[in-house]
């Protein structure tokens, strides 16, 4: 006979068709008398757990059918059932909203006691922080001691952790007790912020460093504020570069443990400039363009092409990624700037293997030419003879068997040779002379470039103590 069996699923019901007489029994290990649907006069109100598959006997896969079904009698259109409250509901209006000066913070997670909360966002609680909107999008969040740094676009903010500042009548601050996770923000003083360059922050000890494109500024964040360091000696430098990077390149910093620097790479360069806190400058430029960098136990990384490099190991210097470099130093020498001075010497004291590639004096003023205007406005400039290293200059008199150096010698551990002229951009009005015949440079400042020679210990390092020159006042 039929039946009716009262089953409660989420106020649905179920439509059968079944063309034959035959009963279907479901197979379980239940020990209760199986439960028998046939057809009949009786309706079905609830979810008998029968299918058609394996598990049943003799299902009649082609003639018979369950379906679950929530309008009434099943017809198009129909009035539906109410489903009552679900906690998978979704929210009608799906427009989603990206607050980018705003934070959110969610539940504890306490692995020790098995607590995560982390998926948790009440909203009847203040959870919930925002800075001002007028300084752009939150790029990067630093926690600090009991300090929150948040950096956005065009300003640096801190707030405090399990506490709040709350201001006297005077308008002093002062820092009480809370049940705030993440108290009021607080503004640094200085309209700096870190741009769209999170990658170039890079943290040691109290001192944060980041850049920011936007104002051609190199930043240090310590106890005392923001400190631009991109004002020591490279003004210039930095107001150039980070003007002309392309708007899709990264700006990428890191900490390097190993020798105190903060290394800056400007992705669509193939060089580092590195900052030296101990001087509080910039001290070398290096030929290497790492897409991240970190430090870890006293070491320095890098990371390039999916590999990770370890620098400073070993015996071979200048070489990264595989790649060879050889290093150079550029200087002036300008005693007593306002006299024209004659530089007759160059000596040094440091390692063997150093080349003078470069000698060249400061330039004359613009001239023009109105006897033959297609020359243009020219200038001239003064340029001295390479001056080999110690071994590269060596040779032997084929005559005499005398050996000479044609570059640097050496006398009492110090490096030394004469200047001689190259002959300049050109022979000056009144010139009996070139300087390609004389001795030494005529000029107001010398210009000279220290590179390593390549063949004398190409691997190993090379030392740069002390450079000077010998000239006349005249």
């Amino acid at each position: 006979m039929a039946t009716t069996l009262e089953v409660s699923y989420f106020n649905t019901f179920w439509l059968k068709r079944l063309k034959n007489k035959t009963q279907f029994r479901e197979l379980t290990n239940d020990p209760a008398p199986d439960t028998i649907y046939e057809r009949g006069g009786g309706t079905t109100t609830g979810t008998p757990d029968l299918t058609t598959g394996e598990g049943y006997i003799n299902p009649n896969v082609y003639e018979d059918w369950f379906i679950e079904e929530s309008r009434i009698r099943g017809g198009y259109n129909n009035t539906s059932v109410d489903f009552g409250n679900k906690a998978y509901i979704v929210e009608e209006s799906d427009v989603q909203e990206r607050r980018q000066n705003a934070i959110i913070y969610s539940g504890v997670i306490n692995s020790k006691t098995g607590i995560n909360n982390t998926n948790q966002f009440p909203i009847g609680e203040d959870i919930t922080r925002a800075v001002d909107p007028a300084s752009g999008s939150i790029q990067k969040l630093f926690a600090e001691n009991t300090n929150l740094i948040i950096l956005q676009e065009r300003k640096v903010n801190r707030a405090p952790v399990d506490k709040d500042v709350i201001f006297t009548q005077e308008g002093l601050p002062v820092t009480a007790d809370s049940t705030k996770v993440i108290g009021t923000p607080s503004a640094f003083e200085g309209n700096f912020g870190i741009s769209r360059d999170p990658g170039s922050f890079a943290v040691y000890g109290y001192n944060k460093y980041f850049t920011d494109r936007d104002r051609s500024a190199v930043l240090q964040l310590g106890p005392n504020g923001l400190n631009e360091i991109s004002n020591y000696g490279m003004i210039d430098y930095f107001r150039d570069q980070l003007n002309r990077i392309n708007p899709n390149s990264e700006i990428t910093g890191g900490y390097d443990v190993y020798q105190k620097n903060y290394v800056l790479n400007i992705q669509d360069r193939d060089k580092v400039v590195v900052f030296d806190d101990l001087i509080n400058g910039w001290v070398s430029f290096q030929d290497y363009s790492p897409q991240l960098m970190t430090s870890s136990q006293g070491e320095f990384y890098t990371f390039k092409n999916n590999a990770v490099w370890q620098h400073y190991i070993g015996l071979v210097y200048n070489n990264f990624y595989g790649k060879q470099f050889e290093s150079q130093v550029t200087f002036s020498f300008n005693p007593q700037p306002t006299i024209t001075k004659t530089f007759k010497t160059l000596s040094y004291t440091g390692s063997n293997g150093w080349t003078a590639t470069v000698l060249t004096s400061d330039y004359t003023g613009v001239d023009t030419n109105p006897q033959e205007p297609a020359l243009g406005d020219t200038t001239y400039l003064d340029t001295g003879q390479t001056i080999l290293s110690y071994d590269d200059g060596f040779y032997t008199d084929p005559n005499t068997g005398v050996e000479y150096r044609a570059g640097f010698n050496r006398k009492q551990n110090v490096y030394y040779a004469s200047i001689k002229g190259n002959g300049g951009t050109g022979i000056l009005a009144g010139q009996v002379l070139s300087s390609l015949r004389t001795t030494g440079l005529k000029a107001q400042y010398l210009n000279v470039t220290l590179k390593e020679d390549g063949n004398t210990d190409p691997t190993g390092a090379k030392q740069l103590f002390s450079v000077g020159t010998e000239y006349n006042n005249r």
